[in-house]
């Protein structure tokens, strides 16, 4: 599902070069993260989050083929770099 994710989000954003998914298996269900650069975020999610909807689309149909569980996390590569602020 990785590839699948990795190559739908590639040709969609403007910096290909920053978009980084990585996979994380338990059991039947993969849990995919997806950071693209903050720029590309409304073309990765799309108006009204139409975009995000089909991406996760696709890969629901794709992993039901190999009955497992997926599910696409999507966030901007400068949240995930940034530390949280702890009180």
């Amino acid at each position: 599902m990785k590839e699948l994710v990795e190559v739908i989000a590639k040709n969609l954003v403007e910096h290909p070069e920053e978009v980084v998914v990585t996979e994380q298996k338990d059991g039947r269900v993969t849990k995919v993260n997806l950071q693209v650069a903050a720029s590309d975020m409304g073309k990765v999610i799309g108006r009204q989050g139409r975009i995000a909807k089909a991406i996760r689309a696709v890969v629901k149909a794709a992993a039901s083929r190999e009955e497992e569980i997926v599910d696409v996390n999507i966030e901007s590569r400068d949240e995930a770099a940034a530390p949280k602020d702890e009180p």
